[in-house]
């Protein structure tokens, strides 16, 4: 039996199966985030009253009620909007949970507070990879040198906002 089928089976069969009601963002709700690397948490908290991530599909927002969902995030910049302050951080790659009850965790690859990059390192850290991605070395150096000028790109545009 299919897995669709076996799941929509359960779910006629079950007496007390509701389906969840969607509402409108209210501010006045807040989110908990958990933004983590593998081996270190770098930011939580729970008054959050937004997060705009650099999702895959396009940069988006998630506010309180945000439909449940798992979005991979590409490298760019995660801005933490609580109502006393507001935190950024680039991040590698990874994927944002959005889970019910307001909850968001955001897992990365790597990570760090906007505020811990040097705009002169980032730059010039670019034009050695692009110089790699263009020079005479293996295919596997080209293709790791142009995945490294890509991070620095999203960096770079990262630190001009």
């Amino acid at each position: 039996m299919s897995s669709l089928r076996l799941l929509s089976s359960a779910a006629r069969r079950a007496t007390s199966f509701t389906l969840a009601r969607r509402g409108y963002a209210d501010v006045s709700e807040k989110l908990t985030l958990s933004l983590v690397l593998p081996h270190k948490s770098i930011f939580s908290s729970q008054e959050v009253v937004q997060v705009n991530i650099p999702a895959e599909s396009g940069d988006m927002g998630i506010l309180s009620n945000h439909v449940p969902s798992i979005e991979p995030i590409r490298p760019g910049l995660v801005e933490v909007i609580e109502a006393s302050a507001t935190h950024k951080f680039f991040v590698s790659s990874g994927f944002a949970t959005v889970h019910p009850n307001n909850k968001l965790t955001i897992n990365v690859v790597e990570g760090a507070s906007l505020e811990s990059f040097s705009p002169e390192v980032v730059r010039s850290n670019l034009q050695e990879a692009l110089k790699v991605a263009a020079g005479n070395g293996s295919e596997a150096e080209k293709m790791e040198a142009r995945v490294e000028a890509d991070v620095y790109e999203a960096l770079q545009q990262a630190l001009s906002k």
